[in-house]
């Protein structure tokens, strides 16, 4: 879950012109209109996510919380709520996953369940395969590395998006920065995980190169 390629958004709201040099012989066309929404695409469908939150999450030795402090990631003892919303089972899931607690894990995720790991070339499909590939995940790291949420969308139970990073001991891991999709349903009177996608910070960043190649098969 360690390694992807990404595109810095920033990059894009720069004028073709000046963005690289490489850039001046390809002509782009651009509508006036500002994309103010996120959007989740699945095999399936498209939902509308809803904004991030203000509010920071993270940890923290001093466990206070702020808009500008960090605080604790909840546990599955410690989440309010029955099935608590799109935003409260996402918690449990990360929760969960950081216990290394993967029987509360598996009441979350929906028995047909698509979730995408972007460094993998396909999908997992179903609870079972994506409860194997996070076993495995799990075991192959130290407990000492959790899974921290920055910010998280609370506004649509059925669609959630997350930020987030790993820390060493309670201190940033490097090259660990990713964020997540979530659709969710109501399954059986609970609300689960049909959908996610997971994107990571990639370890090997090769910026500029990158859109050169990228540009010249255009």
């Amino acid at each position: 879950m360690l390694m992807t390629s990404s595109i810095s958004s920033s990059s894009l709201r720069t004028s073709p012109s000046s963005l690289l040099p490489c850039l001046n012989q390809t002509t782009f066309s651009y509508s006036n209109s500002t994309i103010s929404s996120h959007f989740i695409s699945t095999p399936t469908t498209r939902k509308r996510l809803a904004p991030l939150s203000k509010l920071r999450i993270s940890s923290s030795e001093n466990n206070r919380t702020a808009v500008d402090v960090a605080s604790p990631l909840p546990t599955t003892s410690n989440v309010d709520g029955d099935d608590g919303g799109g935003a409260v089972v996402v918690r449990r899931f990360y929760a969960g996953i950081n216990g290394r607690d993967l029987a509360s894990v598996e009441e979350l995720i929906a028995d047909d369940c698509v979730y995408e790991d972007l460094i993998f070339p396909r999908p997992f499909l179903g609870r079972k395969a994506t409860l194997d590939f996070f076993k495995k995940f799990s075991d192959s790291i130290s407990s000492d590395l959790q899974f921290v949420i920055d910010d998280i969308s609370a506004e649509d139970s059925s669609a959630v998006g997350v930020t987030w990073h790993l820390e060493w001991k309670g201190k940033p891991f490097p090259f660990s920065k990713g964020c997540s999709f979530y659709k969710l349903e109501v399954v059986n009177g609970k609300r689960q995980i049909t959908y996610g996608r997971d994107i990571v910070e990639p370890a090997f960043k090769p910026g500029e190169t990158a859109l050169c190649r990228l540009l010249s098969g255009l």
